[in-house]
């Protein structure tokens, strides 16, 4: 008995000591930890610190859409570089660092804008009211991410959002809303920056918006099929509406209408008819909204283009009907509408194209808003324009 309980310690001993060893070894093996890094601070007062950990750089910079040009950071002596920038307009702008000439996401946030290049990190400033894309105790929709058959066998993929009730109300169809990204962003970005759940949510429960599906694709399916076929990303466009971009254009259209709306019509419960259907887009999702929707005017009868329009020579080549019969245009279309920024890069364009269709008496509505080529802008666009859908 004597030597058992002896041997039964002497066991227990080797094994604390192995456990001990290992446990020894593992911390040896990790990495040494900083101190703990917040980033972004936002302050009540809507002033924001922004912090990074860099002991051995010589030189680190904030940029960001709140700022008119970048900002050097201040080392301490932890290595931890900072500034405190604002008071900052309520809103989400997308933000990098600097760090000796290389641009680099935020580590300590975990809210990034989603993109097929560089990823910039969000910093949301809440308003004192909150905002129309605020987190608000109402009633939530849900998003779901789809994989469906797309063009040239590819696999493509979607972000939808079914309002407030949907999985409740399992007899009641919806109107459809197919909104698009712009250039090198990705099906994710109308939700994780546009926030378009939330200004959904929010609408429908102010009994602003009528409750309805949106489905976000991803606009560039030829970057998407290289991809999966292994074979290098497509370079980007040089010309809006050069040939290139007519044949990617036209990509996109033929995977919406031959691939996406059947798939969502028979994956959800959506209604079936071109006056339940509409249509929008950022930038380059813009400009494809505006060629599927003149292209397929049995398809849409909504249509909204932010920051994006199609030059005289297009609507003359390849949508004469639009002007030339501007009657049956007003007839067909419950909604055309176009959005800018005065500062935007496409602003000129923009008003060109409205001029044309003025010059038609082609009817739409049209927001005129300050600031650039923003996602802050196209949240505002977004806003506006859900509250006219399916009325």
């Amino acid at each position: 008995m004597h030597s058992q309980l002896t041997m039964g310690c002497f066991t227990r001993n080797i094994s604390l000591s192995l456990l001990l060893l290992v446990i020894m070894v593992h911390a040896h093996c990790q990495p040494p930890r900083g101190p703990i890094i917040i980033s972004p601070q936002v302050n009540q007062d809507k002033t924001v610190v922004f912090r990074y950990l860099a002991p051995r750089a010589v030189e680190v910079k904030l940029s960001g859409q709140f700022l008119k040009e970048p900002v050097i950071m201040e080392k301490d002596s932890l290595g931890i570089w900072s500034v405190a920038v604002g008071p900052i307009k309520p809103d989400i702008y997308p933000y990098s660092f600097n760090v000796d000439g290389v641009t680099v996401m935020d580590p300590a946030n975990v809210s990034f804008f989603p993109n097929e290049r560089f990823k910039a990190s969000l910093v949301d400033v809440p308003g004192d009211t909150p905002l129309i894309h605020a987190m608000r105790d109402v009633p939530h929709g849900t998003i779901t991410y789809e994989y469906y058959p797309s063009v040239e066998q590819s696999t493509g993929s979607l972000v939808v959002y079914t309002p407030p009730g949907y999985n409740k109300n399992t007899s009641t169809k919806y109107p459809v809303f197919y909104l698009i990204s712009g250039t090198t962003d990705t099906e994710e970005t109308f939700f994780k920056v546009g926030r378009t759940n939330l200004i959904l949510d929010n609408l429908i429960a102010e009994g602003k918006a009528r409750p309805m599906i949106v489905v976000m694709p991803y606009g560039n399916p030829m970057a998407r099929i290289a991809e999966q076929q292994g074979k290098p990303k497509p370079s980007d466009l040089m010309t809006r509406d050069g040939e290139d971009a007519m044949l990617r254009a036209k990509l996109f259209e033929t995977d919406l209408v031959n691939h996406v709306i059947p798939y969502i019509e028979k994956s959800y419960r959506a209604i079936s008819n071109r006056d339940s259907r509409a249509i929008g887009g950022f930038s380059r999702g813009g400009g494809q909204t505006l060629r599927t929707a003149f292209g397929n005017l049995d398809k849409f009868s909504w249509i909204c283009c932010y920051s994006a329009s199609l030059s005289t020579s297009e609507m003359e080549t390849k949508f004469k009907q639009i002007g030339g019969n501007a009657q049956n245009t007003n007839k067909q279309l419950n909604l055309l509408w176009v959005s800018v920024g005065n500062d935007d890069f496409l602003y000129k364009s923009t008003m060109e194209f409205m001029d044309y269709l003025k010059s038609k008496d082609v009817k739409y509505k049209s927001l005129i808003t300050p600031g650039g080529h923003t996602w802050m802008n196209v949240k505002t666009y977004l806003s506006e324009t859900a509250q006219l859908l399916f009325q």
